[in-house]
């Protein structure tokens, strides 16, 4: 099987290969497209010929010693954040937040106002107080 064959299976022809790469049953209403992703993927593990395990190990020890200090915002910084097409400029001042030539208390009020739906303003924006 080839990468370029899983592109040309149809749905049941696609259950049946998920069932023998996979071992395990096709979760319900899972689109083709889905399908064959997880597929290619699976194909790709395996001629590459890497073991799972080592990897997932050496992921986790990674994220055990990875410095998880979140950012945060600091008078001087500049946050900016695409939304439906817009790029949306923030800049961090001791006032406040300014978008929009206007000074905000708040980030959650500034993203409430781009999103039209209350949205935490530090997740909006990537950062963490």
């Amino acid at each position: 099987m080839e990468l370029e064959d899983i592109e040309q299976l149809d749905r049941e022809a696609l259950a049946q290969l998920w069932s023998e790469m996979l071992s395990a049953p096709l979760p319900r209403q899972l689109s083709q497209t889905v399908m064959r992703r997880v597929l290619a993927s699976e194909l790709q593990w395996r001629s590459s010929g890497q073991r799972r395990d080592a990897i997932i190990r050496r992921l986790r020890r990674v994220l055990a010693t990875a410095d998880r200090a979140a950012p945060t915002s600091q008078a001087g910084q500049r946050l900016v954040r695409e939304w439906n097409g817009k790029r949306h400029v923030v800049d961090v001042t001791r006032e406040g937040y300014v978008w929009n030539s206007r000074t905000w208390r708040s980030l959650s009020a500034i993203a409430r106002e781009i999103t039209g739906a209350r949205w935490s303003g530090p997740r909006f924006f990537g950062v963490r107080g």
